[in-house]
């Protein structure tokens, strides 16, 4: 080493000395210490960086579904089409069973939506046969549930002498002439029918009954018989015997 260079060493700091006092060998070995710090501070610094995250959309409670397009001839869109003939749930999707009787082209049960009147039992039992007199029948009457419709079938007044029965429209006794009651356990299905609310159903009921029970012991087995309530046979009551 010169002079000049020795002069310049003994200026610098002790450290710079020391270094510098080193083997190249050494030098190259501490170069190569140092990248590789430097490397693994590098990748230290990136994956520890700060990212931005994404934050989630938000969704609102209540939102609502997605409602399918409307079809061809639905009603409002986005609104579900209901099947053809479905009708509002409760009472209107009731029905009640009826018994219509008398003369109607297909007497027996119908079986109608709740809120049919005398009309649609009329209909159902195929109409009214052709030339009876149904001008006292009120056909927009509401029907209930257990009811019968007798058509053409009132009760006439009873003969005193034979208790034979007169149809509506014939000749009957005397106005104010007594009417013998109907015998429950001889009477034949037509003298029956002569009854109030009486058809050809429940007069069958009535025979299938006596022929079972051996006739009719008192007016009061009459409850006993299919389609006879407390109203009916209130009604009954002071027109029979047994």
């Amino acid at each position: 080493m010169t002079g000049a260079g020795a002069a310049l060493r003994e200026r610098l700091p002790l450290w710079a000395q020391a270094r510098c006092g080193l083997a190249p060998r050494t030098l190259a070995a501490l170069a190569a210490v140092l990248v590789v710090a430097v490397v693994f501070a590098v990748q230290h610094f990136w994956t520890g960086r700060p990212q931005s995250v994404r934050a989630p959309e938000m969704v609102s409670e209540g939102a609502p579904a997605a409602v399918p397009k409307a079809s061809a001839g639905s009603g409002a869109p986005g609104r579900p089409r209901q099947p053809a003939g479905a009708g509002p749930t409760g009472a209107s999707a009731a029905r009640i069973v009826v018994d219509v009787s008398g003369k109607v082209r297909s007497p027996g049960i119908q079986r109608l939506p709740a809120g049919s009147r005398v009309a649609d039992a009329l209909r159902a039992a195929g109409g009214i046969k052709a030339g009876v007199d149904a001008v006292g029948l009120n056909r927009a009457r509401v029907l209930t549930d257990g009811e019968q419709v007798v058509v053409g079938e009132q009760p006439a007044p009873q003969s005193a002498v034979g208790g034979g029965a007169t149809p509506a429209g014939g000749t009957g006794p005397p106005t104010g002439a007594a009417a013998a009651p109907v015998s429950l356990s001889t009477a034949t299905a037509e003298q029956l029918n002569t009854l109030p609310g009486v058809g050809p159903v429940l007069a069958q009921h009535i025979i299938d009954y006596r022929t079972q029970h051996g006739g009719f012991g008192s007016v009061g087995e009459l409850r006993e018989v299919n389609g006879i309530g407390d109203r009916r046979f209130s009604d009954l009551q002071p027109l029979v015997q047994p």
